[in-house]
């Protein structure tokens, strides 16, 4: 599975939506950037699928652009004008042609899920490598409207229970990709929300 980074170049906040490239070709979150759909033609004629981590602005105001560009499946937690298939927690998808675990993630977003291999976590917006709170391990924000500390830390607890050992390849919504000891970089997420501190000096 080759994974390309396909809004890295935007100048505008989007999310990170990732593009595998593999057996099934699949798209993670379609970003909020306009240059999106040009990006995913300069590595590939087709994208069979769209996974959704979750419907926040973001990760979705590209969803219809890419849609109409090529015709995919997608597949969301919950009902999207373009979606083609419901997710559930412990459902299977293939991504770039691996299969993954749907691990059910709420807290950001009501509707967040994560995705979990062997080898790799597609994280949305749960957890994080870097963002502008922290440089190794952050979470997402739950002081919004419909968030829920609590209910993140359940979720964050919940994906280490799903993660095999072993996983080293992070693809986060927002922040950089990571390679390495992913476990240690969700325990050190959890650490931190666990100790309930807001996590920007205005929440």
């Amino acid at each position: 599975m080759e994974v390309h980074h396909v809004t890295e170049a935007a100048e505008t906040f989007t999310c990170n939506a990732f593009l595998a490239v593999g057996e099934e070709t699949t798209l993670v979150d379609a970003g909020a950037w306009d240059g999106v759909v040009d990006e995913i033609r300069s590595h590939t004629d087709d994208v069979d699928t769209v996974v959704m981590t979750h419907q926040h602005g973001d990760h979705v105001a590209q969803l219809e652009a890419v849609v109409d560009a090529f015709d995919p499946d997608v597949y969301a937690y919950d009902d999207h004008p373009t979606g083609t298939h419901e997710l559930a927690d412990g459902d299977t998808v293939t991504i770039g042609g691996e299969s993954f675990d749907v691990v059910y993630t709420p807290g950001h977003a009501e509707d967040h899920v994560s995705f979990v291999s062997e080898s790799s976590l597609f994280s949305g917006d749960v957890v994080v490598h870097d963002d502008g709170a922290f440089d190794y391990g952050s979470f997402g924000r739950t002081d919004m409207a419909g968030q829920s500390r609590e209910r993140l830390i359940e979720s964050i607890r919940d994906l280490l229970e799903a993660m095999p050992e072993g996983v080293e390849h992070l693809y986060a919504g927002h922040g950089s990709v990571f390679h390495g000891d992913v476990r240690d970089v969700v325990e050190t997420a959890l650490e931190r929300a666990e100790k309930r501190e807001p996590k920007y000096p205005n929440e």
